[in-house]
């Protein structure tokens, strides 16, 4: 993103070439809530990502400063990925998302429960989810 040449200025301008794709925001998503962090494990979403879109898209994610990729102890030609400071501030973007799909999308499968705890205390399911990701980042 910081070799393209920007459309606008405009804030939703700004996300949206960040972040208009359907694969950016699950690739996001999978680092957030699912626990993923290689390559491999990206491949095995239920939404089948092509190799090469993956591989643009974690780039891209990289450029942007959202994921991070460091070399894979246990693994050295391999990487992990994780959420940046900057990734972690789309918790309460994702998670509303999550919820407007949860009250639109009568085949989505979000966990009951979180939406029950969702709906009765929003900041702390917030805050519970950056620390997480704030401890998985520092580690």
């Amino acid at each position: 993103m910081a070799n393209q040449k920007r459309k606008s200025d405009c804030p939703i301008n700004y996300a949206l070439e960040l972040f208009g794709d359907r694969w950016t925001f699950l690739i996001i998503r999978d680092l957030m809530f699912k626990g993923k962090h290689s390559y491999g494990a990206f491949l095995q979403s239920e939404e089948k990502i092509a190799t090469n879109i993956l591989a643009d898209r974690l780039s891209l994610l990289e450029q942007a400063e959202v994921v991070i990729k460091y070399p894979d102890p246990a693994h050295g030609s391999k990487y992990i990925y994780k959420l940046s400071q900057k990734g972690i501030d789309l918790v309460p973007i994702l998670a509303e998302i999550i919820m407007w799909s949860a009250k639109y999308d009568v085949g989505s499968v979000v966990e009951k429960e979180f939406v029950k705890i969702f709906k009765k205390n929003r900041e702390t399911v917030l805050k519970d989810i950056s620390s997480r990701l704030k401890k998985d980042l520092a580690a």
